[in-house]
């Protein structure tokens, strides 16, 4: 997809002419310092790391997000996201841009439309503006994994009914230019970090893949690209308390012929079919909230007729927080796991590990957010070998942020 219309359609909300109380400009910039603890070499630079960075590469970074919304009518919503990450290939880049018409109801009924690119509706955690979240630095394997590889180009139409026990909701979304996604899942695995992949960007493989696609390190993708023109489909349901307690069940495929390739970047690259479930819930005790989800899937390749590889993946996170005045201290812990078939052998591609997360929030306003943040990653993957590490690995990071928001 050509990157100047995604640009005009993101930044129509500032350049069109609306009234000035229905444009809003607002996200953040911050500078965070980072200390890293293990062996294993980043996934940004080709190794099988998990977290953010690596021994190599810890110390000061910063990066931003700015968001722009423009609600051009009462039925008509624009809005787009863009980044600045200094680590990424291409470090500005947008996120997400979409339209939403929803039209005024006066029923307990609602319905509405969106169009565009954006994040399908997966997660409870990820809120935030910028795929962030409001809790930790680094989100939960899952949401890490979306963040990556997933975005919807499409069009998801959604139904409300609004009671007064609750509110119910469903949608239904088509969408192309989602092919890949899974390869990164597959040939890496899991990681854990806030590194969003930009509508234009690319990511980065393990180096020790690049026989099995023909190329050579570096290795690199793009996964919002169409390979073979049949459309994916997600379809949601909701359910939000008047406490707000919620709960959301997603099932998604991306239909992607799995026998498809194409030359990219000196490589081959091929289509993944992929299909997951996935189950989202919140719950507030007072001042603690409760946040957990479930992911279960596979992802399969076809690189040639009869041979078949099947990544079958599952993850899952509790987080707990503490709303306490200008405080909010959280922790989680995530568990994942993936296993291809055929495999096997010293240099097997299925792993699985857990993950400790511990944040403390300092929120004195609006406009600030102090974050302290530790990660211990403990995992375990044969494909390491071919890198000359052990198949277990523990990572750990330590993380301080300064955010100002605007």
């Amino acid at each position: 997809m050509s990157r100047a219309p995604l640009l005009a359609f993101a930044f129509a909300s500032v350049t069109l002419p609306a009234a000035a109380q229905s444009v809003q400009l607002h996200g953040f910039v911050e500078t965070r310092a980072i200390a890293f603890d293990g062996d294993d070499d980043r996934w940004l630079d080709g190794g099988h790391g998990k977290a953010r960075t690596d021994a190599r590469h810890d110390g000061l970074t910063a990066c931003g997000v700015l968001a722009a919304q423009w609600q051009a009518t009462p039925e008509l919503f624009v809005s787009a996201e863009a980044q600045y990450v200094p680590e990424a290939r291409r470090p500005l880049d947008l996120i997400d841009a979409s339209v939403r018409w929803r039209p005024v109801s006066t029923t307990p009924w609602r319905t509405s439309l969106r169009a565009g690119m954006f994040f399908p509706p997966v997660s409870l955690e990820n809120d935030a503006v910028g795929w962030t979240s409001p809790w930790t630095l680094t989100p939960s394997a899952i949401n890490t994994w979306v963040g990556e590889e997933l975005r919807t180009l499409g069009l998801e139409g959604r139904v409300e009914h609004r009671g007064e026990r609750g509110t119910f909701g469903a949608g239904l979304a088509l969408f192309v230019q989602n092919d890949p996604a899974g390869e990164l899942l597959a040939t890496r695995g899991w990681a854990m970090h806030d590194i969003v992949a930009g509508l234009d960007g690319s990511l980065r493989q393990p180096d020790d893949i690049a026989a099995s696609v023909e190329g050579t390190p570096p290795v690199r993708f793009r996964p919002f690209i169409e390979m073979d023109h049949r459309p994916g489909v997600y379809a949601t349901v909701d359910w939000r308390t008047p406490a707000q307690s919620r709960v959301v069940l997603t099932a998604y495929d991306n239909r992607a012929d799995a026998t498809r390739e194409i030359d990219y970047a000196g490589r081959e690259l091929y289509a993944w079919r992929t299909r997951f479930w996935s189950a989202a819930g919140e719950h507030r005790v007072g001042d603690i909230v409760l946040l957990a989800q479930l992911m279960r899937g596979s992802t399969l390749v076809e690189p040639m007729p009869g041979l078949q590889f099947d990544t079958r993946f599952a993850a899952g996170y509790l987080l707990a927080g503490w709303e306490h005045g200008a405080w909010r201290p959280a922790l989680r812990v995530d568990l994942f796991q993936s296993k291809q078939t055929p495999g096997g052998g010293a240099f097997a591609r299925d792993e699985h590990g857990r993950a400790f997360t511990a944040a403390l929030n300092w929120r004195p306003n609006d406009r600030l957010r102090v974050t302290a943040e530790a990660l211990h990653i403990d995992s375990t993957r044969p494909q390491r070998r071919a890198q000359g590490l052990a198949p277990r690995q523990r990572e750990t990071q330590l993380q301080a942020s300064v955010r100002w928001f605007f």
